[in-house]
């Protein structure tokens, strides 16, 4: 008898099941993976994610490679263990790699189906740290993507959100591959049912609560126009994904000639060459540099890009804000900075510590370090920066800037500055401190597939 847990095996289809060539074939258009790949695939327990590891540890495997599931209990339903525990079975007879991974700690009251997907992603982009793998899969499929776009389309997104998810998005420690997002749902059915494999149902899927939930099941009222993907949708997607990937080329190009990155976490701007750009190129760009240097989760809405465009273009020698920066005037340049008022507050960095603070840099104490730090903005203390760096060439940075720069206190006071060269007399064992923003600069470009 069928445990309540999971659903039973579905019913035959005429669909075709997906195959592993074919699965091959989109993996190779992807491109970018090593000669015996190591990939480990996201599986929920849920059909898509079932029919995509399947797929993907036969393809590794004829690869001369290897493939590990990873399922991520968030420990929000009671049943949720016993429900990783059947998918280990299940994983374990096919003799497929798994590992579960646990979201410990307390709960957001709200927005929860947002925390647990950073939260899901962020325990497998460790895991994939760890153990040196480089590509996450995940089975978001055809169905998924219309959804995503007409979500987008109500909710007024621009072109770009209108082109829907990406066949790969980098994460910080591995890369996000969807290699399904032109496959229909029912071929993935059809997979399980020739393999005579079970799945899980998780119930929040048809829970009105949340939006994609409401989609679906309006959806199925009206008829599925979703579920069956009309090709006139299937066709805007594409297409829109085509406009993306031609914009963001032209944006990369304009980034690499008017702007530089600045390893203290600020970028200085030539708007004489943003200016020449274009309106939309010169919005897109400040859009990018604001998303990286002020660290916000969302992007600044266009309507507030084009106002600092014209701003700036009309008073050049005013300073600005947007998302989280001050746009700065200096030497005939634009400087773009980190607010402070907007900035993440200090924070402890004990013996073994390893963060990403204010979603903009990654510090790392080692575990055998006599003390730990407090790291923070030296703007956020009150203090001031010392009057004479220790390496010359440091104190070329303006002093408008010392304010935002990372700096290292412990309890006998300040004792590092690392962009100014500063480091009090007897400090040993400092953290590690890179610039490594949550919003990179640039990143793998929109992916069709």
């Amino acid at each position: 008898m069928l445990s309540p847990l999971y659903d039973t095996l579905p019913a035959p289809v005429l669909t075709s099941a997906l195959t592993v060539a074919e699965l091959a074939a989109a993996l190779e258009a992807i491109g970018g993976f090593e000669a015996r790949p190591f990939i480990a695939v996201a599986v929920s327990g849920g059909p898509d994610s079932l029919a995509l590891v399947l797929l993907a540890e036969k393809w590794a495997r004829r690869c001369g490679g290897r493939a590990w599931a990873l399922t991520v209990d968030h420990g929000l339903r009671p049943e949720s263990a016993a429900e990783a525990r059947t998918l280990a079975g299940w994983l374990a007879a096919r003799a497929i790699q798994h590992e579960i991974l646990m979201w410990e700690g307390d709960k957001p009251a709200s927005g929860i189906q947002e925390a647990a997907r950073d939260a899901r992603y962020q325990l497998m982009a460790e895991w994939c740290r760890t153990h040196g793998c480089l590509h996450l899969l995940a089975g978001h499929h055809r169905e998924d993507q219309v959804e995503t776009h007409l979500i987008r389309r109500r909710a007024g997104s621009g072109s770009d959100g209108l082109a829907g998810m990406s066949a790969v998005r980098e994460l910080a420690d591995c890369r996000l591959v969807r290699p399904l997002l032109s496959v229909p749902r029912a071929r993935l059915l059809a997979v399980l049912a020739d393999e005579g494999q079970p799945f899980l149902s998780d119930p929040s899927n048809r829970n009105p609560v949340f939006e994609r939930a409401r989609l679906r099941l309006a959806d199925e009222a009206s008829g599925g126009a979703v579920r069956e993907a009309p090709e006139a949708i299937v066709a805007e997607l594409r297409a829109c994904g085509r406009r993306r990937i031609e914009r963001e080329r032209r944006l990369d190009a304009l980034i690499a000639c008017s702007l530089a990155l600045h390893p203290a976490g600020f970028a200085v701007l030539d708007m004489a060459a943003v200016a020449a750009a274009g309106d939309d190129s010169a919005e897109r760009l400040l859009g990018r540099v604001a998303s990286c240097i002020g660290a916000a989760r969302y992007p600044a809405r266009r309507a507030r890009l084009a106002r600092l465009r014209a701003g700036l273009a009309a008073q050049p020698e005013r300073a600005r804000t947007l998302g989280g920066c001050r746009f700065v005037p200096w030497r005939g340049r634009l400087l773009v900075l980190r607010e402070v008022g907007a900035a993440s507050g200090p924070v402890r960095l004990d013996p073994g510590a390893r963060l990403l603070w204010d979603r903009r840099f990654a510090a790392d104490l080692a575990l055998a370090a006599p003390s730990g730090f407090v790291l923070g903005y030296l703007g956020q203390s009150g203090r001031v920066a010392p009057d004479r760096p220790v390496r010359d060439h440091a104190g070329h940075l303006p002093r408008l800037l010392h304010p935002v720069l990372p700096a290292l206190w412990d309890d006998k006071g300040l004792a590092a500055v690392p962009h100014l060269g500063y480091r009090r007399p007897g400090v040993a064992a400092l953290p590690g401190l890179s610039f490594r923003p949550a919003n990179p600069l640039t990143s793998a470009g929109f992916t069709v597939v």
